[in-house]
């Protein structure tokens, strides 16, 4: 072998220690890196249990997926703010924390998630109102009054209303009280509008399982006796 082989072998050889070296510095790299992720989720399973602020039905769930879920609603989301009935229903009585020598929140058991809370028309005397809806189970105890996970995560992902509460009409002179989109204006009435899905669809999977899941233990509201936002609890 002359010195040239001799060299090109020994280049060789160091280039591929340093490849192998760089191989097993990465691998616990992104061993060290799933670990922190998975401290975290329990983290935040651990924590999503400590603030449910309603008893939980656990039977026959995934446990890691409600705590997590838990955290998403109540943490690191305020889906309560706008899915309860309003801001004066939102707190049990001497629970609420906006008001004076109320630091530590209640929230009020009987409208959690139970929806009903009014958001003004987008056109004033123009558009509908929208109302926001009841995300708790109902006596399927699938959550969203009996949706499944399938049916869920299409609403997320795409903003779909499927009770087609506020269709799109024909007609450009409609009274305040009507419950159509005219043609018009640009709202589409085929997606739920005000609800920030635009933003909610950008959640893996993983996570929107958890909030389906966590939203399948908490206590099914009744609402009012018909309606959309009416659940059969028994």
């Amino acid at each position: 072998m002359n010195t040239t082989d001799l060299r090109t072998r020994r280049t060789q050889r160091a280039t591929l220690a340093a490849l192998t070296c760089f191989g097993l510095l990465l691998g616990v790299s992104n061993a060290a890196a799933a670990d922190e992720a998975a401290d975290l989720e329990h983290a935040r399973i651990r924590r999503g249990f400590e603030i449910a602020p309603v008893p939980l039905n656990l039977k026959g769930k995934d446990r890691a997926l409600v705590g997590l879920g838990s955290y998403l609603v109540n943490a690191a989301s305020s889906c309560n703010m706008c899915h309860s009935a309003g801001t004066s229903t939102e707190y049990a009585a001497g629970g609420n924390p906006y008001f004076k020598n109320q630091s530590v929140p209640v929230v009020n058991q009987a409208t959690y998630l139970g929806g009903g809370r009014t958001f003004a028309a987008q056109v004033a005397g123009a558009t509908p109102a929208i109302v926001s809806r009841n995300l708790t189970p109902d006596k399927s105890g699938r959550p969203v009054g009996g949706r499944t996970w399938a049916e869920f995560l299409y609403i997320i992902r795409t903003g779909a209303d499927l009770d087609h509460v506020h269709p799109n009409c024909a007609d450009p002179t409609i009274a305040s009280s009507s419950t159509c989109f005219p043609v018009k204006y640009s709202y589409d009435g085929d997606l739920l509008q005000v609800m920030p899905w635009p933003s909610v669809r950008n959640l893996t999977d993983h996570e929107l399982r958890a909030i389906y899941e966590y939203l399948s233990t908490v206590p099914c509201v009744a609402g009012p006796a018909t309606g959309v936002l009416h659940n059969d609890c028994t």
